[in-house]
């Protein structure tokens, strides 16, 4: 236990000093999640090593998505100004890359534990949950994630996630499982498709992941999708045939609105002879290309905000959605223990007294105990003691088969893995032999807990009211006080220059 808390322990001292460079808000937020992870590990919702803080990506998170072919891995290359990722017509590259900065001039490509063993990036301990998905899946770690260093000054201060097609893919179900995970954790996330392609309905299965399972997420704002090559189409001179074509088979899915955009690389361009045409093609290709590039420069901010979120998000969730089905759960239990006690020594009693009244030997012999019991002190301890193992065997008994019964529960719910067995480790906590089936209150929960939870959350309100300041201020006294200044510098040197002038 004491080497898992200093081991998690020494992982956010390190998140804290690469972050404290960065924005010392962020840092700040750092504290608040070990606040929370006290009232966590109190409670039993979090294990020793285990925290928070570790559960969220702290550097923008931009994932790059589609289908084979598509254009991700050039247009990647195209926007880093440099040659990362392998292209191509074929599968060139069947492992999710996650690209991230290095002062080095050299980029390298580390292997995928590199990743899974680091908080501070997207699959940090993605060895577990590849495991839940396919036994023996954790220790093939490195078929299936790898990362890239770029020297380009545009990956600084993020990430970037190249994803493997979802089409012809041999580890489909560990492919949509792991691309289900980094999209829950970006805060941009481009979903490509090949305009060289121009039957969608072939890919029926990709849009319906891609697109149908996305659009009613709470987050849905932050996926954009983008027809890629669509310099592919000059030749038919049909652009327009082959846009509505997408268009119709998104709709179809249910996207009848958000950012659409269709672009192509300017480096692997079709040439198109014709000025006109031309002209055409790149002024739309330009624009849809700064509209994404603007996305891609927002998500700084979107992480800040992001951060913050999750810090007040996770306050309400232990407060206001673990809680309650918590204490839900240990109702049941406690109402199942207690039926399970009653029906369990009505049988036995029921079958004792049957078993007295039926004349054999079974009967004479509880006869002679009950009244030796009657007649002895000595048989009326034995007696008792007798009663009562007999009450808490069957007592214990009832408390195993009411744990099993509601875990039975929670686990056939709809709710995430890691919600689930966070409820798991708490239930279980408060249903150890030593804690009375009588206890009224969770364990871990009491003044303390709410009054941290209650800082905590009004923490978070000053931390985004901070992040307010520095974009908006709706009265404007910033900025008039910014201006009255301005004004005022301007007229000391008007009369500056005016000394000088009546000198000269």
């Amino acid at each position: 236990m004491f080497g898992a808390d200093s081991q998690i322990r020494q992982q956010l001292e390190q998140l804290e000093s690469h972050l404290a460079a960065e924005n010392p808000l962020l840092v700040n937020a750092v504290q608040e999640f070990k606040k929370l992870d006290k009232v966590a590990y109190r409670m039993g919702l979090l294990a020793r090593d285990e925290s928070y803080a570790t559960q969220i990506p702290w550097w923008p998170l931009i994932s790059v998505l589609g289908t084979f072919s598509a254009g991700k891995s050039t247009f990647i290359n195209h926007y880093l100004n440099s040659p990362l990722q392998e292209t191509g017509t074929q599968a060139v590259d069947d492992k999710f890359t996650v690209i991230c900065y290095s002062a080095e001039q050299q980029a390298r490509v580390l292997p995928g534990i590199s990743l899974e063993a680091d908080p501070r990036f997207p699959f940090y301990h993605m060895a577990d949950v590849l495991e839940q998905v396919c036994p023996g899946a954790s220790n093939r770690i490195n078929t299936y994630l790898q990362m890239k260093t770029c020297p380009d000054i545009k990956s600084k201060g993020r990430i970037f996630i190249d994803s493997p097609g979802f089409d012809a893919d041999d580890q489909r179900t560990e492919t949509l499982k792991i691309t289900d995970y980094i999209i829950d954790l970006s805060d941009l996330v481009l979903v490509f498709f090949d305009a060289r392609h121009p039957e969608p309905g072939a890919m029926r299965d990709t849009l319906k992941h891609l697109v149908a399972d996305k659009i009613y997420q709470k987050n849905a704002d932050k996926f954009i999708y983008i027809l890629n090559q669509i310099d592919a189409t000059v030749r038919e001179d049909n652009p327009e045939d082959v846009i509505a074509s997408w268009q119709r088979a998104l709709s179809a899915e249910g996207l009848t609105a958000g950012k659409f955009y269709t672009i192509y690389n300017p480096d692997a361009a079709v040439v198109i002879e014709d000025d006109v045409v031309r002209k055409r093609f790149e002024q739309k290709r330009d624009i849809d290309l700064n509209k994404i590039n603007g996305l891609m420069e927002q998500v700084d901010i979107d992480r800040v905000y992001r951060v913050i979120g999750a810090l007040d998000k996770t306050v309400r969730e232990i407060e206001y959605e673990k809680l309650p089905k918590l204490i839900a759960m240990l109702s049941d239990w406690r109402r199942g223990v207690l039926w399970r006690d009653a029906f369990a020594v009505a049988i036995i009693v029921l079958v004792a007294g049957g078993l007295m009244m039926s004349g054999t030997f079974v009967a004479d012999a509880l006869t002679s105990f009950v009244d030796w019991m009657s007649l002895s002190t000595g048989g009326q301890v034995a007696g008792y003691m007798v009663v009562f193992s007999v009450f808490l065997l069957i007592h214990f008994i009832s408390r195993k088969y009411a744990v099993t019964s509601q875990l039975n529960k929670l686990f056939k719910s709809n709710y995430s893995d890691e919600y689930k067995v966070s409820l798991k480790r708490a239930f279980i906590k408060n249903t150890l032999f030593f804690h009375s089936l009588l206890r009224p209150q969770v364990i871990g929960w009491g003044f303390f807990s709410k009054n941290t939870l209650r800082k905590v959350k009004n923490q978070a309100d000053v931390f985004i009211q901070k992040l307010n300041d520095q974009f908006a201020m709706p009265s404007g006294k910033v900025a008039i006080e910014v201006e009255d200044k301005a004004v005022n510098n301007m007229s000391a040197e008007v009369s500056n220059t005016d000394v000088t002038e009546v000198k000269v």
